[in-house]
């Protein structure tokens, strides 16, 4: 096992009735911008309990943050902080609400020329802007971790930022919430977060046992719930096992003493920028082809994942780590979601040159959990996925 620090300080309240919990959780004195998206929440209820809530506060509201949270919507937010003399953030919403909040948290204190140099350049944000969510939509674990990604339409790019500074104070996770999700957006956090746990687990043996078995274990989860949320989203045991579970995806704890990849949420990234393709079926997309070419890299662990969570026990290491692949193909087609780029866009051709050539001008020239994944790899992966 690998060495590893591990601080997380988000205070979670999780539970039926727990968004009444947030009057308890906001200065008093705040002066208080509360963030959403689209305005399902205001038809689902949520909208009224969090205004309930707050009514002892000064609350500015700014609605509008599109999925994939666009960077010019957020300039535009960010206005809002500056004139109103806004010392508090509240994101109601999912992972794009709440990643478009880290973003305003880093640049409402950041001194330097232009907001968008947080991601060009991955300025850590040691301190920023207090905040905190209520979560909408199970997905990205973003409600419990210092990381965020955000789109600028323009530019067509999709970048990643974090730091310390960037930790919600505290999250309310109510599983209610879910039964009001629509059957598209639950399969894409089923695979949202099934793909991170994979992202952490599936790379090479260190010797990290506990560690396995964490990630083992929600990825079981997730399995053994998907069918019962998709079917019955009122389910509520079945809605806070999934809650629960994307939460425990990417808070940080499975991801520590490990080797980790990402190199598929980085061409995913890509494919979402150029294209608006859902970020979840961007990872079924790529997932599949990675293991594919990167294969005897990762077969050693793909076959203990065949054994342990799809109860692979016949053939040899490659028979077994093939056939989990495979597995994990048929298991994303249950959840409704394609695995190939041409399923989702028929202007694909060109697309792996391109992919190529961006990380190349951005200087990422070794992805993956041995940094040797480079650009024309890269390109070979994408081409693959077509």
């Amino acid at each position: 096992m690998n060495n590893f620090e591990f601080k997380n300080p988000t205070k979670i309240i999780f539970g039926k009735g727990s968004i009444e919990k947030l009057e308890n959780e906001i200065p008093k004195d705040a002066k208080v911008l509360l963030l959403y998206g689209g305005g399902s929440i205001k038809k689902n209820g949520i909208y009224d309990q969090v205004k309930k809530a707050l009514t002892k506060v000064d609350v500015t509201e700014f609605g509008g943050i599109p999925a994939n949270p666009e960077y010019a919507t957020l300039l535009e937010a960010l206005k809002v902080i500056k004139e109103k003399k806004i010392t508090y953030l509240l994101a109601v919403g999912g992972g794009s609400v709440i990643d478009g909040t880290k973003f305003l948290s880093a640049a409402a204190l950041f001194k330097g020329d232009t907001p968008w140099d947080i991601l060009t350049e991955k300025i850590r944000t040691e301190k920023g802007m207090p905040f905190g969510t209520v979560l909408t939509l199970p997905a990205t674990g973003s409600e419990m971790n210092s990381g965020a990604v955000i789109t600028r339409a323009e530019t067509k790019e999709k970048l990643g930022m974090g730091g310390p500074g960037l930790f919600p104070e505290f999250s309310i996770l109510d599983p209610q919430v879910v039964a009001s999700i629509p059957e598209r957006q639950l399969a894409n956090g089923l695979m949202d977060s099934f793909t991170h746990v994979l992202e952490q687990y599936m790379t090479y043996p260190v010797g990290a046992l506990l560690q396995d078995r964490f990630a083992e274990s929600i990825l079981q989860t997730i399995i053994e719930v998907a069918p019962k949320v998709i079917k019955d989203p009122t389910d509520y045991q079945a809605a806070a096992n999934f809650m629960w579970s994307c939460t425990m995806a990417l808070n940080g704890l499975i991801q520590k003493g490990v080797p980790g990849d990402w190199a598929v949420h980085a061409m995913g990234h890509e494919l979402t920028a150029l294209f608006g393709i859902d970020h979840a079926r961007t990872l079924a997309v790529i997932t599949p082809s990675h293991y594919k070419y990167n294969f005897e890299a990762k077969k050693e662990k793909l076959a203990q994942y065949g054994e342990r969570v799809w109860n692979i026990t016949e053939g040899s290491v490659d028979d077994k780590a093939y056939a989990a692949i495979e597995k994990t193909v048929d298991f994303f087609h249950k959840l409704g979601i394609d695995t190939k780029l041409s399923d989702y866009t028929k202007d694909y051709e060109g697309t792996a040159e391109e992919i190529s050539k961006r990380f190349t001008d951005r200087g990422w020239l070794g992805l993956g959990e041995h940094q040797n994944l480079s650009p024309d790899k890269v390109e070979k992966i994408v081409k693959m996925a077509y």
